[in-house]
């Protein structure tokens, strides 16, 4: 596999992003993106699949057999706020219309036997947490948590201050393995990364790797791409002078984030002394 295969670059039009499991050769996830103008809309049948819309710029109404919804306090984009996170469960139809100048969504649906209820987070819901130190340090947002009510699907959005490394110590989630106990040590789960930039010319650098490098890619990834992550380590650095957001999809055999650090790396934690000051990037009093 090399880096082709786990860098999905941005198409030039209004859907920019759009594949599905079985396109890139996965079983859980299905990943699109797209941009709307004001009064467009969107139908959609989720049909076996539950799903996960985030608002990367703008504002919406949701029109559907399970519920209606309105946000008019959307960010204006991914550097201007926290998300409104809709989740919708199996066998719903809706109608989406964009109700600001332009609306940029990003998606993600899985298949599922199970049923939840539909929900809209509110960005002030979304837990903040600033995760590592010195310069190893971002700022996660959580989305879909793990213990939402769903059935698959995890979703947080990251921000990597400029030159600073994320992900990292490198951690991995390929395989599920319980303890001795029957704890959950290790999920198995396919994750999506997908970039934002305020620049054009800004990129982030990730690798993807297994211990014994038989998978071991380094990407450089711009505004609107996409990295897989079908298995391995997968830690990024962000281009000095540029922050770095990315958006996380995950699914797979729980809904967790329960990961196995690179052991050759674990030894950094506990070693940071300083927090990044210009952290937190975004609060929910952003939102307009």
């Amino acid at each position: 596999m090399n880096n082709l295969n786990l860098l999905v670059k941005a198409q030039q039009k209004h859907v920019y992003q759009n594949f599905t499991a079985d396109e890139v050769g996965w079983t859980y996830l299905n990943f699109g993106a797209r941009l709307m103008q004001n009064g467009e809309t969107w139908e959609h049948d989720t049909t076996e699949h539950e799903m996960a819309i985030v608002i990367l710029g703008g504002n919406f109404k949701v029109n559907s057999d399970k519920g209606n919804w309105e946000v008019t306090n959307g960010r204006k984009d991914v550097f201007s706020g926290i998300a409104h996170t809709l989740y919708l469960p199996r066998h719903t139809k809706f109608t989406l219309t964009a109700t600001s100048d332009t609306l940029d969504i990003a998606y993600s649906w899985v298949e599922t036997d199970q049923d939840f209820q539909p929900y809209l987070k509110q960005p002030q819901e979304c837990a903040i947490e600033l995760r590592g130190g010195d310069n190893a340090n971002r700022q996660i947002n959580s989305l879909i948590q793990p213990g939402f009510p769903c059935h698959k699907i995890v979703c947080v959005e990251v921000y990597t201050p400029s030159g600073n490394w994320s992900s990292f110590p490198a951690h991995k989630h390929d395989e599920r393995k319980v303890d001795t106990d029957g704890k959950l040590i290790e999920a198995e789960l396919e994750e999506i990364y997908f970039y934002k930039f305020q620049s054009p010319q800004a990129y982030a650098i990730q690798q993807v790797y297994t211990y014994d490098r038989s998978l071991d890619e380094i990407i450089r990834a711009r505004n609107n791409e996409a990295v897989l992550v079908p298995k391995g380590y997968h830690p990024v650095a962000a281009c000095h002078g540029y922050h770095a957001y990315y958006l996380n999809f995950l699914a797979g055999s729980d809904q967790v984030l329960t990961a196995t650090n690179d052991p050759d790396h674990e030894w950094i934690y506990g070693t940071w002394k300083t927090q990044d000051a210009r952290l937190p990037l975004v609060t929910a009093d952003m939102n307009v």
